[in-house]
């Protein structure tokens, strides 16, 4: 390599560099100034001591739309428009908060879901479960997969006859691009370094080893589920895997398995929630 050569291929490293620099500058500006205090709200971020809510003794928090562990940083308003999400940071945060407020008397999971991830729907069933004061999901259309396995955290579960409940079960299903691509002419290039590396890119064909793998871990997750029900619900295990074929049911049929423990709207729950905690429920909703 000439002297040339290398002095065009220094400045060439210095420019990505620079690149790399003020991208990283710019990313963490935009995140902090506008993202960041969004990811933190189900809704508005309220303050459970302010005057405002001097009367409140319910917090509610609102679990609607798919669930993540967090709301990525790239999720600007187009996206956030597009996709409901919500994610078990932020509804962690409200359990912690209602935890530590003297004037918080229960706490209220609103949950409208058709599920989300794993992990997070089993961090808010474990924090929701860990809570010394009473705690009741309240499953409106939708509380399926990893938001049914939120609501099994809570003390009672309530839900609409007409609510569609439970979906015990797991998927990663993709689509396979490797026919739209051939017939458009482009070619997959593998360029990975571990056999399994490129599994489910969705441009080049899964192989028979490579659905063994996605399969053995569906099927330790499935049974994850499966035994988060039986011990939160307080049901034979074998009960619970007889119905944990992915499919939802009806409130009523819910009650009936014991997915749920009473059908009701939001009047039938604050009737309950007065009676537990001994006095009129006042929900502040965040």
């Amino acid at each position: 390599m000439n002297f040339i050569n290398k002095l065009k291929r220094i400045f060439y490293i210095l420019a990505l560099v620079t690149g790399f620099v003020v991208l990283s500058i710019a990313s963490n500006f935009i995140y902090n100034k506008y993202i960041e205090p969004q990811a933190l709200s189900v809704g508005d971020v309220t303050d459970l001591g302010s005057d405002e809510q001097a009367d409140c003794n319910v917090l509610g928090i609102n679990l609607h739309g798919q669930i993540l562990t967090y709301i990525p940083v790239g999720a600007g308003d187009s996206f956030m428009d597009e996709n409901d999400l919500v994610s078990s940071d932020t509804v962690l945060f409200y359990i912690k908060q209602a935890k530590e407020d003297e004037e918080i008397k229960a706490i209220l999971l609103e949950i409208d879901s058709p599920g989300g991830l794993p992990v997070a729907g089993e961090e808010i069933a474990n924090a929701l479960r860990s809570s010394s004061k009473p705690t009741v999901a309240f499953i409106r259309q939708t509380g399926m997969s990893a938001a049914y396995w939120a609501a099994t955290g809570a003390g009672r579960i309530f839900a609409s006859k007409n609510s569609d409940v439970g979906s015990i079960g797991v998927t990663t299903s993709y689509l396979d691009n490797v026919n739209k691509n051939q017939k458009e002419g482009l070619s997959f290039i593998q360029l990975s370094v571990g056999k399994y590396k490129d599994t489910g890119n969705p441009d080049k064909p899964l192989s028979q080893e490579e659905i063994n793998l996605f399969m053995r871990d569906l099927n330790i997750v499935h049974q994850n589920f499966i035994e988060a029900v039986s011990k939160n619900r307080n049901l034979p295990i074998e009960e619970v895997r007889k119905i944990a074929d992915g499919s939802s049911v009806l409130g009523q049929r819910a009650k009936e398995l014991g997915l749920i423990d009473e059908i009701g709207s939001l009047p039938e729950v604050e009737k309950y929630l007065s009676l537990k905690i001994g006095e009129k429920a006042d929900i502040c909703w965040n």
